[in-house]
């Protein structure tokens, strides 16, 4: 039976990608990081991880072509907030960091949220649904 699920993500630099997610205060993987080869980070209560690759080996491991996040989309991963101010701070900290804030923070569908996508173009939003 599968106890756990984790991601997979190809990068361009492992080493900016840990920096990118360490200051928005993620918990890199202890033994998940082997300098320019792999890393990763856990997100949230449950633990999730994904991890993340130099997209050469990950070619390898998809037997196959890497996705263009410049000219498609992938995945979207969801984050949980607790206030509509907390949304907010992840906007303006992940445009300080180097990352694009791709969906301002805004209400829609009962919801208050923004989107933002890291250095590689893994897409994020951030959600409040209080």
């Amino acid at each position: 039976m599968t106890k756990q699920i984790w991601a997979n993500l190809p990068v361009n630099d492992v080493n900016q990608t840990i920096d990118f997610y360490t200051k928005l205060d993620f918990k890199v993987g202890e033994n998940h990081f082997n300098g320019d080869h792999i890393a990763s980070i856990t997100v949230g209560d449950s633990n999730f991880v994904i991890c993340f690759f130099p997209k050469a080996p990950f070619k390898v491991a998809l037997n196959g072509e890497v996705a263009d996040t410049a000219q498609g989309n992938e995945v979207m991963f969801s984050l949980s907030a607790e206030t509509k101010a907390e949304v907010d701070e992840w906007a303006v900290k992940v445009k300080k960091i180097g990352g694009t804030v791709f969906s301002e923070p805004q209400a829609f569908h009962g919801m208050y949220g923004c989107g933002f996508a890291d250095v590689d173009g893994h897409k994020f939003n951030v959600l409040f649904m209080g």
